[in-house]
Parts: structure tokens; C-alpha cells; sequence
């Protein structure tokens, strides 16, 4: 019976990892399987994110493990020495018990304006100290992926997002509302959630939006393309792709 309920979450990843990116090289199948054999990991539940081919496990994931293998608690703490709140430069040290009798797997979390997306600026602290979680966990428990949250900031995709998201960012009614992310954080999940490249993107969202610049595109407009992209990405990738792709002449829209 737990034979049968494993081969059917290996089944249903495969299923939602061929939906978010599409047909997936073989390495990449051979190594789902296996990690959601050892680890029970969902990717419909967003604990693995697919980058250029390799397999990165969330924060989520790995708390999955933890709750999975009943691991005891977490102690973390600022190290203060070492951190730099005037330069928003923040380290952490994190403590995994995984039992009573554990003496304690350590990892350590650091995070400035340097080394973290332009999406979470402003949030260097938390970052910090969820990279050193992870560490901790994927020591704890012998996972030898790296975590999503523990890449930096200038890998090809996300300076390809700095322009748009920058356009977004300055936008005069982009803050918070209600508790809802921004649009800007909104937009970059998007786009690293469906493997969506930016610079269309970008083409598409001027288009929709009916203007030069997204910043002079109202709040509403740039909502509704939001709304509308995560729609058409979770109901049909390849039709979206195709629409994308019908912007790869006109990429010289400047946002």
C-alpha cells in the first residue's frame, strides 16, 4: 500500500512537471523520480523548481522533509558580528535537532543587497536566515540539491528581469495592498514558476497594456496582465509560449 501511494506521487510530479516545463530531459526525469521517491516532494506543492535543466528544492520542500522525519525543532540566531545592518548585510547560524539525542546539524545564511534578487530588496534579514534553515536541513538530512532560495542574484535569467521588474517597481501605485505581494514580486513568480522567458514577457505586457512603457500603463492594466498570464500559464503553457514567441520580432519594445 505505501508502495502504491509513492508510485503515485512519482506519477503525478511527472504529470505537473511536464505541465509547468514542458518535455523534460531525461536526466531530469530520472532524478524527479528519485527525489520524490526518498524525499515524498511535491512539485504541485512547489518544493522543487526546475533551472536550466537541474533540480533546485525550495524552503517548503525541505520543511516538508523535516515534518516528514519528525525532526525536532530549529534555533536560529543572528550573528552579530559578522552582520552589518547599516549595509543591510545580515549572517545567520541555524541549528537542526532532528531528535532528542541530536547534538545539532549547523548551517550558516548570509544576505546583502549583493547577492539576492531585486525582487526581495529590502528583505535581506529574512533571506539571511532562510538560506541558513536550509543549509542546516539539507545537512540534517543528506539532500544534495541546492536550495532555490540560496542562489544569488546575478544568474542570466533574473538580470534579464531587472529591466521589467525595475519599470514595475517604480510604478506610483505598485506597493502592497491589502497584504497582497506587489506586482513586481507577483510578475518574477510568474516567470520562474513557468519558465517563462522575460524579454517577452516584457513584449507581450507592453502590447496588452497599450503602452510605450509599463510605467505609464495604469495599476489596473498591469493587474489584469498578471491576472491573465497566470491564467493562460496554469490552463495551457504551450498555447502561451506560442503567443510569446509570436513577440520574438518585436523585442525592441523598451520598457
Amino acid at each position: 500500500m505505501k508502495m502504491r501511494g509513492r508510485e503515485k506521487r512519482v506519477q503525478s510530479n511527472l504529470k505537473h512537471a511536464g505541465i509547468l516545463w514542458g518535455v523534460l530531459p531525461r536526466r531530469a526525469l530520472i532524478s524527479l523520480r528519485e527525489l520524490t521517491r526518498k524525499f515524498a516532494l511535491s512539485v504541485a506543492d512547489g518544493h522543487l523548481q526546475l533551472l536550466n535543466g537541474s533540480w533546485y528544492i525550495t524552503h517548503s520542500g525541505l520543511l516538508r522533509v523535516a515534518e516528514n522525519r519528525h525532526c525536532l525543532g530549529i534555533l536560529t540566531a543572528v550573528q552579530e558580528t559578522l552582520s552589518e545592518p547599516s549595509s543591510d548585510r545580515w549572517v545567520f547560524k541555524a541549528t537542526v535537532y532532528k531528535n532528542q539525542n541530536s547534538q545539532g546539524f549547523v548551517g550558516y545564511g548570509d544576505a546583502s543587497p549583493a547577492n539576492v534578487s531585486t525582487v526581495v530588496l529590502g528583505s535581506e534579514m529574512r533571506i539571511a536566515e532562510t538560506r541558513a534553515v536550509n543549509r542546516a536541513l539539507r545537512k540534517a538530512y543528506g539532500i544534495g540539491l541546492c536550495s532555490i532560495e540560496e542562489l544569488g542574484a546575478f544568474s542570466a535569467r533574473q538580470k534579464s528581469l531587472a529591466p521589467m521588474l525595475h519599470s514595475i517597481g517604480d510604478h506610483r501605485s505598485n506597493g502592497s495592498k491589502n497584504g497582497e505581494p506587489r506586482l513586481r514580486d507577483r510578475l518574477c513568480l510568474l516567470i520562474r514558476q513557468y519558465n517563462l522567458d522575460p524579454t517577452l514577457v516584457k513584449a507581450y505586457a507592453a502590447d496588452f497594456c497599450g503602452s510605450a512603457t509599463l510605467k505609464e500603463a495604469s495599476r489596473d492594466l498591469v493587474e489584469s496582465f498578471i491576472s491573465d498570464l497566470g491564467t493562460a500559464a496554469k490552463n495551457d503553457r504551450d498555447a502561451l509560449l506560442c503567443k510569446l514567441n509570436s513577440y520574438a520580432q518585436s523585442t525592441e519594445v523598451k520598457l
